[in-house]
């Protein structure tokens, strides 16, 4: 009875804002994928929604794109992203930083961290840059995947019974 109200489907409307074109709904999503796979890693889901208010786009697709990063893939991701900035400034990447990477994961401890946050300032542009390039790309690409399944969702909408249709 609650959510048939009309104040409360204005609200969700508001919220969600789900009744949008196909390219601003894959937009949505492309922008969420942008912010997730961006070097903000933290700031991800504030930004996130502050650009989804600010732009009124849909929320829930924001959202979504922003936690399609998923933990398992974060250090293949950014290890793979900061090469590619390296190699795009011309940065050389320190010999053994992998195991040094492994080493401070595994062993855990705020003095390994330290150290290899020193010996990880060298990449910080890197890191930046190549996250950056990785996420306009990944966002582009989400982009165009969405816009592609909203339309043909839209051309054959699947029908599901409604609560009160009991």
């Amino acid at each position: 009875m609650l959510l048939r109200s009309a104040r409360v489907r204005r609200f969700l409307d508001l919220l969600l804002h789900t009744h949008d074109t196909p390219q601003r709904t894959a937009a949505a999503y492309g922008l969420g994928v942008f912010f997730g796979f961006s070097p903000f890693l933290g700031a991800h889901t504030i930004l996130g929604l502050l650009f989804a208010f600010t732009c009124r786009l849909n929320r829930v697709a924001v959202m979504l794109g922003v936690y399609s990063n998923l933990p398992w893939i974060l250090p293949a991701y950014y290890t793979l992203t900061t090469i590619l900035g390296a190699t795009l400034l011309g940065v050389d990447v320190p010999p053994g930083l992998r195991q040094n990477l492994t080493d401070a994961f595994r062993d855990a401890s705020w003095g390994e961290f330290r150290s290899l946050a020193r010996a990880l300032m060298p990449l910080a542009w890197a890191y930046a840059l190549g996250s950056i390039v990785g996420a306009v790309i990944l966002g582009a690409l989400a982009y165009r995947m969405a816009l592609a399944m909203v339309i043909a969702h839209r051309k054959h909408p699947i029908h599901l019974p409604h609560l009160h249709d009991k």
